[in-house]
């Protein structure tokens, strides 16, 4: 019996292990070949199934999907290093902050773009928290509202696109996709694109910035000593608001607008991106030798994390099954009442209280090829699911005590504002994604819509 739950505890030490602070890459790929090494001792793990992993591990690194992760990256590592998001901020800021909450305005509106632009958590957090929180502070807004509006949207960057969360996200679905069909006896499989995720998030993303602007318009409203009007703030000039607005608006545009109308792949639309992106640094006279050496080994260090990442990943999944890991699972959700719901359900609960210790590619590479081939053949969307991760994923961000978006403000937030603080202002930002995640549930086609009219279907 107990060797029966060997994947089970393969799963169980790993959490463990990441949670001892272990590099993520190296414990998978380790823990996975440790428990081969037991499971090839006492004869429950067949070692062939080691065989087929140089395939794999090929077949990771020559994904052309996957290239656009480094040019993702690319491209919002030079709009970060050219200060656009700098400019964009302080223009939001002077056309709203007159009026009650404007500036919360200007930082929904702004973090929105530059989640847009970098679809990294970490540098929109940091970046917003650097540029914004100092400025909100001695405008007279509350502590807790600033933090938790800052934090909020940098955690943006998972469900808006162009995201490398989405990229990552679709490329894993897409195969788990083709396994659920082929093990449904289904040989001209369908195929699920990374552009597809990108169309299909496009609504629900939207819509949750609309009810973070509803939720800082309300507190301007009932409580206006906590979000007050900045009256020394003047309107920019038109010429200057729209040279602060076209380019990132224009580069963002481009990059989905290609993808939407068929005119480009994500990984030629990035591309496209990254190239707009230095073009913009260098009309800003920001791409000087020491900072393209800068923004390439940031590219670099983030590319080189994901790619070996994607290959621990890749033989932790491969021992799994091969200890009969995802017969196990599949046992236990046709044993469940309540069938595909109740199924999905657990899956989304277990997937956000991971994300209390585990960072979303992780979770990503981890789990979703245990648990989405299941799904998918019980006759899951395979868009709305992705969509539905990925928002439950950015609501782990948030979330007391391990969120990682808490922690990134946390380091660049002055001594004057307490953990608490921010604790406290990240609340009603957890419940509007909680909502945003159940009208997703309860109304499917919120994701599913825009990517069947785009295919015209």
């Amino acid at each position: 019996m107990l060797i029966e739950l060997l994947p089970i505890l393969m799963f169980v030490v790993i959490c463990l292990v990441l949670m001892l602070g272990y590099p993520v890459a190296f414990s998978l790929a380790g823990t996975a070949m440790i428990f081969a090494g037991i499971g090839i001792a006492l004869g429950h793990f067949d070692a062939s199934f080691l065989s087929a992993l140089p395939n794999r591990l090929y077949g990771t690194i020559s994904n052309v999907t996957l290239i656009a992760v480094p040019l993702f990256v690319l491209m919002g590592v030079l709009l970060e290093k050219s200060r656009l998001a700098e400019e964009l901020l302080d223009n939001m800021a002077a056309l709203f902050g007159r009026r009650r909450g404007g500036l919360g305005f200007s930082v929904i509106l702004v973090g929105m773009l530059l989640a847009a632009s970098t679809g990294i958590v970490g540098a929109t957090v940091v970046t917003m928290g650097l540029m914004s929180l100092p400025t909100m502070l001695s405008r007279g807004y509350d502590p807790k509202l600033a933090t938790g509006t800052i934090c909020a949207t940098g955690t943006l960057g998972q469900i808006i696109p162009p995201s490398i969360a989405l990229v990552l996200l679709g490329d894993t679905l897409s195969s788990a996709y083709q396994q659920a069909q082929l093990d449904l006896g289904v040989f001209s499989p369908k195929t699920l694109s990374v552009g597809d995720l990108f169309i299909g998030a496009l609504v629900p993303g939207l819509l949750l910035v609309c009810l973070y602007l509803l939720y800082m318009g309300f507190v301007a409203i009932r409580q206006p000593e906590r979000a007050p009007a900045a009256e020394d703030l003047n309107p920019p000039p038109l010429g200057a608001l729209i040279k602060g607005l076209l380019p990132p608006i224009g580069l963002i545009m481009t990059v989905l607008g290609s993808i939407l109308v068929g005119a480009a792949t994500p990984t030629e639309a990035a591309g496209v991106g990254a190239l707009g992106a230095a073009l913009m640094a260098a009309a800003k006279g920001q791409l000087n030798w020491a900072r393209l050496g800068e923004v390439a080994r940031d590219t670099l260090k983030v590319t080189c994390m994901v790619f070996m990442i994607l290959i621990g990943a890749a033989v932790f999944s491969l021992v799994f099954r091969g200890f009969g890991g995802d017969e196990l699972i599949q046992h236990f959700f046709d044993g469940l009442p309540g069938g595909v719901v109740t199924a999905t359900l657990i899956v989304m609960v277990v997937i956000f209280l991971l994300g209390f210790i585990l960072d979303f590619i992780e979770i990503t590479f981890v789990v979703v090829p245990i648990v989405g081939p299941i799904l998918l053949a019980m006759g899951v969307d395979p868009i709305w699911l992705g969509i539905m991760i990925a928002l439950n994923l950015q609501t782990s961000f948030l979330t007391p005590p391990f969120g990682f978006a808490l922690f990134y403000l946390r380091g660049v937030a002055p001594p004057s504002v307490s953990t608490a603080d921010i604790y406290r202002g990240v609340a009603p930002y957890i419940g509007l994604q909680l909502l945003m995640l159940f009208l997703l549930a309860w109304w499917p086609a919120l994701a599913t819509w825009l990517p069947a009219f785009v295919r015209g279907q």
